[in-house]
C-alpha cells in the first residue's frame, strides 16, 4: 500500500481553464492536463523565480517532490505549445495558504498616545 500523499499548499485556490490554439474547435484537440499543484510549481519556480527549496518550503513538500512536480509540469506545458494540443488547467481540490500577507505596521491613533 502506498504511503498516503502529502497535502500541498497553494497561494490560492485555482479554477479549471482550458487554453487551446486560435481557430481550433476544442473537440478536434486532444487535452494535455496540468494539476493546480504543478501550475502552482511553474509559479513559484518560473515567475516568482525562487529556488527549489524556497518553492518547496512554500508549497510543504520537499525539495525533491517539488522538482518532479516542476519537471512533470514544464513537460506537459511543452507538449501543448510544441504539439498545439488544449491545456487544462484542473482545479484545486488542495489546502490553500491562508496566512496573512505581510502588511505595514499599525500607526497607532491620536487618542491613544500620551502627550
Amino acid at each position: 500500500m502506498p504511503r498516503p500523499r502529502k497535502r500541498r499548499i497553494l497561494s490560492r485556490p485555482r479554477r479549471e481553464a482550458i487554453f487551446k490554439p486560435a481557430g481550433v474547435a476544442l473537440l478536434d484537440l486532444r487535452q494535455v492536463c496540468l494539476l493546480a499543484e504543478e501550475l502552482e510549481a511553474l509559479r513559484l519556480a518560473d515567475l516568482e523565480g525562487l529556488t527549489q527549496t524556497e518553492a518547496a518550503g512554500r508549497m510543504g513538500v520537499s525539495r525533491s517532490t517539488f522538482q518532479r512536480i516542476v519537471q512533470h509540469a514544464r513537460r506537459q506545458v511543452a507538449l501543448a505549445l510544441a504539439e498545439a494540443h488544449a491545456l487544462y488547467i484542473e482545479g484545486s481540490q488542495i489546502e490553500t495558504d491562508r496566512r496573512p500577507r505581510r502588511s505595514r505596521p499599525r500607526r497607532s491613533g491620536g487618542s491613544d498616545q500620551p502627550r
